[in-house]
């Protein structure tokens, strides 16, 4: 849909998340919808929950203050992925205001996007601000962001090496749930991170109140800032998984990829397709290539007049996107 909008092409969507237990669209993907036609005045068909086909005529893209509810815990990060490509094309000061799910399971933490994905973004020429008003999660939601995004060009990002590291960081939170689950992660992330890299990370706790969370959560993020990138990784609390056993996926993964030279994590890999087939040009590499980031390459190939190329390099996978 973001496609289709900062493009002008019609499209049509079928057998829409066909092999999930629940397919058809969640209320994250209808928001998502909805928020980007009316970003670009769209016409759409389809759109109602459970929804396994969707039409989407887009209109004339505009900036603006807009606001948009999920209804439910549904990831506020999902929808402003779907978001960020159309208010960076409409070359104009935009903001949004999505409630919903700040830190949900299969989705990135709003930490992710916010300490990984914009400074990424900032590179390429972004100038935004993204501010966590409350924090919601499963099954109330009820969380607030406001993400600002002011006029600008994209601009070609090539990441070839990553650099020395110039600092990492760390911030674990919980709400309605004791202040030990979140050192719990801080400290099996720390004692993973070790194991790898000498770097001590500077790494913040907090504990939220009423004022500034719905209901019970909590999460862990980290990120390291290269010369050259920007690196990270993050996990959600959930029921039945121990707080260790989150603090240490995330602490390894992080090692792993500052060790293995990487230039973006899996997840940012994924993320930042669409924004450097936008900017005309780009490259980066990566631990190793996702589904989810070859189906991205494939749709982007099918509006936009680019072409990506994957190849080995050492122990890496190299991506790179130039125009036709």
């Amino acid at each position: 849909m973001a496609l289709s909008a900062v493009t002008g092409r019609d499209v049509a969507v079928r057998n829409i998340r066909a092999t999930r237990d629940k397919p058809g669209l969640a209320p994250q993907h209808l928001t998502a919808v909805r928020a980007v036609a009316t970003l670009c005045r769209g016409q759409v068909e389809g759109l109602t929950l459970r929804s396994r086909e969707v039409r989407f005529a887009p209109g004339a893209l505009s900036g603006g203050e807009y606001r948009f509810d999920v209804g439910t815990a549904g990831s506020i990060s999902l929808v402003l992925q779907a978001l960020l490509p159309v208010l960076i094309a409409a070359g104009r000061a935009a903001a949004v205001t999505v409630t919903g799910g700040t830190d949900v399971r299969q989705a990135p933490p709003i930490g992710y996007l916010q300490n990984v994905m914009l400074p990424l973004l900032a590179r390429m020429g972004v100038d935004s601000e993204l501010e966590v008003i409350r924090r919601g999660y499963y099954p109330r939601g009820g969380g607030e962001v406001r993400v600002a995004v002011a006029p600008g060009t994209l601009r070609p990002l090539g990441l070839e090496e990553p650099g020395a590291i110039v600092g990492i960081e760390g911030h674990a939170h919980v709400s309605n749930l004791p202040e030990h689950v979140a050192t719990r992660m801080r400290d099996a992330a720390l004692e993973r991170f070790a194991r790898v890299s000498g770097t001590s990370p500077r790494f913040r706790i907090e504990v939220l109140d009423r004022t500034r969370a719905i209901g019970a959560g909590g999460g862990i993020v980290m990120w390291a800032r290269t010369q050259g990138t920007v690196l990270g990784a993050g996990r959600v609390a959930e029921r039945g998984v121990r707080a260790e056993t989150l603090g240490a996926a995330v602490g390894e993964e992080l090692a792993a990829d500052i060790a293995a030279g990487a230039t973006l994590d899996r997840h940012a890999a994924d993320q930042l397709l669409v924004y450097l087939a936008l900017a005309k040009g780009g490259s980066y590499l990566a631990r190793s290539i996702t589904a989810h980031a070859r189906t991205a390459m494939w749709l982007i190939e099918q509006f936009l007049p680019a072409r990506f190329d994957v190849s080995s390099k050492g122990e890496l996978v190299r991506v790179g996107v130039a125009p036709l």
